[in-house]
C-alpha cells in the first residue's frame, strides 16, 4: 500500500471512529477488494481493528457495539433521516426497528409533534417519548444486550395490537436479486409484522447495503412501496423497483 494510500485510509477512519468495507472504496475510488488487501497491514500493525463489514480505530473499541455501528457511514444515515423527517407530517403514526438508521430518524423526528410510534428498541423509544405530545409505545420482551432492543414472541404479538400509517424498516442487506434481508430472524419476523399493521412501507438502507447478502430473507422488493436511501442506486436495481412500482426516495440533488 503507498504511503498516500494509507495516509488517506487511515484519515477517513480516524475522522468517523469507524468506517464501513465498502464506505472506504467509494470515498477513495477503489474496489471492495482492494480496500479489503490494504487494511490488512494496518489490522497487523494494531492500527486498525477489524468488525463485520469494516475497520475501527482502536480507541473505539470500548465503545458498545451499537454506538460504533453509529458511526459507520455516518453522513449517508444523517441524509436519509433528513429526508424521511421531511416527509413525515406532524400527527403521523409509524412503526421504528431497533437498526442505527431507524437511531438517526428518530433524532431527526424530534423537530415532528404528536407522533405515535411503536418500536422494540429502547434507543428509539428514549429519543421520542416524551417530546412534543408525541406517544411512544415500547415492546417488551427479553432485551438484548448488544442493541437494547426487545425481542421474542411477545414483542411480535405487542406490535399487532396497532394499525399505522407507516413502518420504517431498515435492513441488513438489498440482495442482488432486489430481495430485502437480515442477519437475523428477529429482525425478519419483527420487518414482516410491522409491514402487516403500516398502511405503507419504507425500507431506509444506505448506499453500502445494495448487493449485499444475507442469510434471512425479509420480503421481495414489490413487498414494500419505498427505498429511502443516499446515493442512486444501481442501474440493475432502479429497473427491478420500476417494475415492482417501489418508489426510490433521494435527497434533493442526488437524483
Amino acid at each position: 500500500m503507498s504511503a498516500k494510500r494509507r495516509s488517506e485510509l487511515m484519515q477517513i477512519v480516524r475522522g468517523t471512529g469507524s468506517c464501513s468495507i465498502t464506505e472506504l472504496a467509494v470515498r477513495l475510488g477503489v474496489s471492495t477488494e482492494t480496500i479489503r488487501r490494504s487494511i490488512e497491514p494496518l489490522i497487523a500493525e494494531g492500527e486498525l481493528l477489524r468488525f463485520h463489514g469494516g475497520v475501527m480505530v482502536p480507541e473505539r473499541a470500548e465503545e458498545p457495539p451499537f454506538q460504533r455501528r453509529m458511526q459507520v457511514n455516518r453522513e449517508a444515515k444523517l441524509a436519509i433521516a433528513r429526508l424521511v423527517a421531511a416527509r413525515i407530517e406532524d400527527g403521523d403514526s409509524l412503526f421504528l426497528d431497533n437498526g442505527t438508521t431507524s437511531a438517526y430518524v428518530a433524532d431527526a423526528l424530534t423537530a415532528r409533534a404528536r407522533l405515535t410510534i411503536v418500536t422494540h428498541s429502547a434507543h428509539i423509544a428514549y429519543r421520542l417519548a416524551s417530546r412534543n405530545g408525541n406517544r411512544v409505545f415500547m415492546a417488551g420482551g427479553e432485551l438484548g444486550g448488544e442493541d437494547a432492543a426487545a425481542f421474542g414472541a411477545s414483542a411480535i404479538a405487542f406490535i399487532g395490537q396497532f394499525k399505522l400509517r407507516y413502518a420504517l424498516l431498515s435492513v441488513g442487506a438489498i440482495t442482488s436479486d432486489g430481495a430485502l434481508a437480515d442477519f437475523h430472524l428477529f429482525e425478519a419476523e419483527f420487518s414482516r409484522a410491522a409491514m402487516a399493521q403500516a398502511e405503507q412501507t419504507w425500507v431506509i438502507a444506505d448506499h453500502s447495503k445494495f448487493g449485499r447478502e444475507a442469510s434471512v430473507t425479509v420480503c421481495p422488493l414489490a413487498a414494500v412501496d419505498a427505498i429511502v436511501t443516499d446515493l442512486p442506486p444501481p442501474d440493475s436495481f432502479i429497473a427491478q423497483c420500476a417494475a415492482a412500482e417501489v418508489a426510490i426516495l433521494l435527497p434533493e440533488g442526488r437524483g
